[in-house]
This record gives structure tokens, C-alpha cells and sequence, in this order.
């Protein structure tokens, strides 16, 4: 089986259009958005064409992050928000079961405890949902969230744990003026992962299960600088520290890189066990590559290509890990 383990909603415009109306009333008059069943159905209809064209068996959705609004003010819009975007994710799934499982998003905002997500991440339980998505930065590029590895988080990551949920990182929309949204999802998913290795969190935590998007932000790509701080004295490290490349194999990655010697790169570094398929197709990757035909978020051919891969290690990347990280999904795909 072929699973993509990051891939976001395809839905209505009507689901935007309520946005709209939140952000027009100030969140006083939430009520639900308007989707009608047969305007899902030819959405959620659409996605599966595309993953049928490309041999993708399997998608865990999620909402588009760079609508998650994490940042909207007043933040009692926020919650609503979020809400509606994992109801129509759970309408997709119903729709197509043998296709789709759903990762939620929370209604985390800004200066506010994540406990206020508490209700949102047992209600995703309840429903099914495989996992959850975390924006590290919750201000938008607006103002300082606590990085991953800080406290203000510790009751979220011991609440997920307690539900065996695992934690899809993926950066959000960007209100800087120095970065578009695409750039933001870059650095904060690098540094994602460099707050939470210089931390106590997989300490604290060992049994949490985190994926970071995009073959880790800049991290892999980077690794003689993060390897020589880790060992440098004069930086805080020490030469008997745990070196950086092992430290990485903490997290899970997926296979969202468009350029194949970088995805090629990442398998080498981390290992094949630790990078999951995922294409965000249909997304910013969706357009044709004049080298290959083919567009640059057709991940599948470029995976079986590695001649480097064994049989073994395609298997890993296309389905085990994916089972492995969202233990949830083998309940779905056996019911």
C-alpha cells in the first residue's frame, strides 16, 4: 500500500466563505459553514482522481495550514475555525474511508495555555482522527511563540501522549513582512526541530512520535554546522555529546523535497526508517517539471529510482513507517 502521510483538505470554497463571515462578525455569530453534501462529495471526489493518477493508495488529511488562522484576533473566531475544517476532514473520511484518515488540527492561539485545545484533541479521538497538526509558530510571524522544546508546551505533549496521538509539525500561514508563507514553513520547521533536540522533550517524553514536514525545514541540509556545535566546546557542546545525526533519528520525516539529491540526501542521513511518503499533492508542488513530465509532488517515481533502496527500505518509507508512527491508522485500515 501506498500511504501518503501528508496531504491537506480539498474541500468547497464554502468552507473559506465561512472564515469570511467569522472574520466579518468578529466571531459573535459562529454558527457551521454551509457544505452541502453533494459539493464535498465532487471535492473529495477530485482528490481521490489525483491520487488515483499518481498510484497514491492512502492519504491522511489535514487542513491547509496556511488557513489555520492560529494568529486571528479575536481568538474566540479561532475555535470555530478549527472545528469546522476537522468536521469537513471527517465527512471526507466518512466519504471515502478506504482512502482517507484524518490528522485535526487544535485551536491553539497565541498567549494562551494549550490547555484550551484539551477539548478539541479528545473530541479528534473520539472521532477517529489519526494524529494532530501543530503550528510551532502561533503568532503568525507576529510575535514570539515558545519554542517546542519550552514548558508552556509540556501539558499538550503529555495530553497527546496519554492518546498515543502522534505530532505533525507543519508551519502555518506568515504575517512577516520579511517572509512569504512558503519561506516561513522552512525556518520554523528547522527550527522545530533544533528547540526540541537542545531540550528535555524526548526525555520528558520518549514515547512521543513527531514528523516534521519537508524533510526537516533546512536541518538535513545543514548538518556539518548543527554536527560541529553539537561537539564544539566553546558553543555549549563537548566532544562526548551524542552526536547530531543520531540525535536526528529522535524524529520522523516525510518526503515533501521537489529536488531528488535532496530527498536522496535525507534518506542517507536518517535512514529510510525514519522518512514516511508524504507528497502534499495536490499543493505549491503541483506544477510539471520540464526535466521529467511529471510534476515536482510526483514523489512515487522518484523513491523507486534510489537504486541505493532495497526492496525493504521502499516498503518502510511507503507504508511501515506510516503505520508505525500513526498507530491509530491500523485500527482505521482493519475496520
Amino acid at each position: 500500500m501506498i500511504i501518503d502521510a501528508h496531504a491537506h483538505l480539498v474541500a468547497p470554497d464554502t468552507l473559506y466563505a465561512y472564515r469570511a463571515l467569522l472574520l466579518a462578525n468578529g466571531g459573535y455569530h459562529s454558527g457551521s459553514p454551509r457544505i452541502s453534501d453533494d459539493s464535498l462529495a465532487e471535492a473529495a471526489a477530485g482528490n481521490v482522481a489525483i491520487m488515483d493518477k499518481v498510484g497514491t493508495d492512502f492519504q491522511l488529511l489535514s487542513p491547509r495550514p496556511f488557513h489555520l488562522g492560529s494568529s486571528m484576533q479575536p481568538s474566540r473566531m479561532l475555535e470555530p475555525w478549527i472545528r469546522a475544517n476537522n468536521d469537513t476532514i471527517a465527512r471526507t473520511v466518512a466519504l471515502h474511508p478506504t482512502r482517507f484518515a484524518g490528522v485535526g488540527a487544535l485551536p491553539l492561539s497565541p498567549d494562551e495555555p494549550v490547555s484550551a485545545a484539551f477539548a478539541e484533541v479528545d473530541r479528534l479521538v473520539e472521532a477517529g482522527f489519526v494524529g494532530v497538526l501543530i503550528n510551532p509558530d502561533l503568532h503568525e510571524g507576529r510575535g514570539a511563540t515558545p519554542t517546542l522544546g519550552d514548558r508552556y508546551w509540556y501539558p499538550l505533549w503529555e495530553r497527546l501522549v496519554e492518546h498515543d496521538l502522534p505530532i505533525h509539525i507543519h508551519s502555518a500561514g506568515c504575517y512577516s513582512e520579511r517572509e512569504t508563507y512558503s519561506e516561513h514553513f522552512v525556518t520554523e520547521e528547522s527550527i522545530a526541530v533544533l528547540s526540541m533536540l537542545r531540550s528535555e522533550v524526548f526525555t520528558d517524553f520518549p514515547s512521543l512520535r513527531v514528523m516534521i514536514s519537508h524533510g526537516g525545514g533546512s536541518v538535513p541540509y545543514q548538518i556539518g554546522r548543527w554536527q560541529a556545535e553539537t561537539l564544539h566546546p566553546g558553543l555549549g557542546g563537548s566532544p562526548d555529546s551524542e552526536r547530531f545525526e543520531v540525535s536526528l533519528r529522535r524524529f520522523w520525516f516525510d518526503s515533501v523535497l521537489h529536488y531528488p539529491p535532496s530527498l536522496e540526501l535525507l534518506l542517507r542521513l536518517v535512514g529510510s526508517d525514519r522518512v514516511l511518503f508524504g507528497t502534499e499533492k495536490p499543493g505549491s508542488g503541483s506544477a510539471p517539471n520540464p526535466e521529467t513530465g511529471r510534476d515536482f509532488d510526483d514523489i512515487r517515481p522518484v523513491i523507486e529510482g534510489f537504486g541505493f533502496l532495497t526492496d525493504a527500505d521502499r516498503q518502510a518509507v511507503f507504508e511501515d513507517n506510516a503505520l508505525t508512527v500513526f498507530p491509530a491508522l491500523k485500527k482505521h485500515l482493519a475496520s
